[in-house]
């Protein structure tokens, strides 16, 4: 329980020797191993009791689920929940460099040839007339700033006359 070696032993016997004397010396020692049998006798008691609840309590249970939380494989449990069909995973693990066609010579079966080569139509078809896409609409709110004034407006600007009020400094000409 103690490590204590055959020297501090002794040392503790000197230094009781000394303090409790040699006349109350036998006494002090009966009380002392009294006191380590009472505490041997309560430590065994308390195993005992201890043992007796794990048998009772079935902890067989608790510690098969402590072993499967600690054998719980967080990223596969993640990966299942996101990717439940592989397709990233097969997205990731692809070449993106590889073409998506075959290379000649690589066509091996009548399958991939039909799933690799697009068919070829005898003639191309015209290409057909190409719609301007609708005008999107005005904003609601244009600065003033922002918008040209109509063509209208500008050559009735041009064409205004001389103001009637001349102010009193002007000169004629």
């Amino acid at each position: 329980m103690f490590d204590f070696a055959w020297s501090e032993i002794m040392l503790i016997g000197v230094v009781a020797l000394i303090a409790i004397g040699p006349k109350d010396m036998p006494a002090a020692i009966r009380t002392v191993s009294r006191a380590v049998k009472k505490a041997r006798r309560m430590a065994a008691e308390f195993q005992t009791h201890v043992d007796e609840m794990v048998r009772e309590a079935d902890l067989g249970d608790v510690r098969k689920t402590f072993n499967e939380i600690r054998n719980f494989d967080i990223p596969g449990a993640l990966e299942k929940h996101v990717d439940p069909d592989r397709s990233l995973r097969k997205t990731f693990n692809e070449d993106p460099f590889k073409p998506a066609y075959p290379a000649p010579g690589e066509v091996s079966t009548l399958d991939e040839v039909a799933i690799a080569a697009p068919p070829v139509p005898d003639a191309l078809p015209a290409p057909a007339a190409v719609e301007e896409p609708p005008k999107p609409d005005a904003p609601a709110f244009i600065p003033p700033g922002m918008v040209p004034p109509p063509p209208v407006i500008e050559a009735a600007l041009a064409a205004a006359e001389a103001p009637a009020f001349i102010p009193p400094g002007a000169v004629r000409p």
